[in-house]
């Protein structure tokens, strides 16, 4: 969102049904509103959030009306984890997130540094969990009820192997491999 000069909002998981959504990694897949101005996410949010009778995952409880929340942040207390500001993080986003922080606690925010050790195992926890659900997900993926269907095959296994191969691009090969 950032990048493209909009505001977004990456939900708590189960605020929002994946009822429809392509599966990459169930667990990690999220729906999530983008707009031009905080009042425009929160209206979106508000409508695409609650219960859905066709995802299990939908969380049962109710929401507040998201466009009332306004802006005071005095008392609110905001964690800032020393492991996300280290070596690799961009110096542009790195100084934005700061000036950020900075403008919330002139408001009245209560900023506190925490450590939160695991952060070194995210990315290779992240390419475990994405590429078993990936390969689960993609499974499906087999030319005979979803999606591509290679056309010149003999037999089932052969059905299967060239669908995957000339309907699957490099990374999402990549993906199943790992």
């Amino acid at each position: 969102a950032s990048l493209c000069g909009v505001i977004g909002l990456k939900p708590t998981y189960g605020s929002v049904s994946r009822y429809g959504l392509v599966a990459f990694a169930s667990s990690l897949d999220q729906i999530g509103p983008f707009g031009r101005c905080v009042e425009d996410v929160a209206a979106l949010y508000g409508a695409i959030c609650g219960r859905d009778p066709m995802d299990a995952t939908t969380a049962r409880r109710d929401y507040p009306d998201f466009s009332a929340l306004k802006g005071d942040v005095k008392g609110l207390r905001i964690g800032i984890p020393k492991e996300y500001f280290g070596p690799g993080v961009d110096a542009g986003v790195g100084e934005a997130v700061h000036t950020a922080l900075r403008e919330l606690e002139r408001a009245g925010a209560v900023l506190r540094e925490l450590s939160l050790p695991g952060t070194d195992y995210a990315l290779s926890a992240y390419y475990i969990i994405s590429s078993a659900e990936a390969s689960s997900n993609l499974a499906r993926f087999d030319g005979v009820k979803y999606g591509f269907r290679a056309e010149g095959y003999e037999n089932l296994l052969e059905l299967y192997e060239k669908t995957r191969s000339e309907g699957f691009g490099d990374e999402v090969k990549r993906r199943i491999m790992l």
